[in-house]
């Protein structure tokens, strides 16, 4: 027999990226920093934008609220600072939403930059008007308890990726990226890399490239094969 576990496990304190590692993240397209991490780190798409601010950057604070349960998303209010993106993890529960407008505005009055879940969300006219990012898999009326158990500031698993708490998390149209917190510095160093690259590429194709180099020397090379 097992004892019943708290209602919460919460982290208050852990390490945090600088403002300065934050800032070299910002206003940058997502597909840059998956390019700096190797091709991953994407959370799974169907976690969408809902409603229409989608850009953000900030830090980020996990939490899990399981099945039918939004407990944790309001232990956030207790851990949140500025700049956080809070990450809740309902492992794609889909029968009830696990965040409606009047949690969202509190949270952005705690400083809470961005809202992510694998779950669903509700009141989309009243998540519109705080003027957030807010990503769901999805949208529902239905209703869920707090009662718990979950956790706050503890690593989770969201979208098929692994968050821990202090990782950078970013957000545009075309989905959410994490930054694990220790590769913060070295993915920092790829993307000048990636952006430069990115610049050049781009200025060829609007020079008129028809062909990557890339492309057209395996074509010289023979590794190509017509059948024609």
């Amino acid at each position: 027999m097992i004892e019943d576990p708290p209602l919460l496990r919460i982290r208050h304190n852990f390490p945090r990226p600088t403002s300065v590692q934050v800032k070299a993240c910002s206003g940058l397209p997502t597909g840059f920093v998956v390019d700096a991490l190797n091709g991953r780190g994407a959370l799974d798409p169907r976690i969408k934008p809902i409603g229409s601010v989608q850009t953000f950057c900030g830090v980020a604070l996990p939490c899990h609220a399981g099945a039918n349960d939004n407990l944790a998303a309001f232990g956030t209010l207790t851990v949140a600072k500025p700049g956080d993106v809070v990450l809740c993890a309902t492992e794609f529960f889909s029968t009830a939403s696990v965040l409606g407008d009047l949690l969202f505005g509190m949270m952005k009055n705690v400083g809470v930059i961005a809202f992510v879940t694998d779950g669903l969300v509700r009141d989309q006219q009243g998540i519109r008007a705080v003027e957030l990012p807010c990503f769901a898999a999805g949208v529902s009326p239905n209703s869920p308890v707090r009662s718990g158990p979950g956790t706050v500031g503890l690593p989770i698993v969201i979208g098929g990726v692994a968050v821990g708490p202090g990782d950078i998390v970013i957000g545009d149209e075309d989905g959410v990226v994490v930054v694990p917190f220790g590769q913060i510095d070295a993915t920092i160093e790829r993307l000048e890399g990636v952006k430069a690259a990115e610049a050049d590429f781009d200025a060829k194709v609007k020079g008129g490239l028809k062909v990557p180099g890339f492309i057209q020397a395996m074509v010289d090379s023979g590794k190509f094969l017509d059948v024609d």
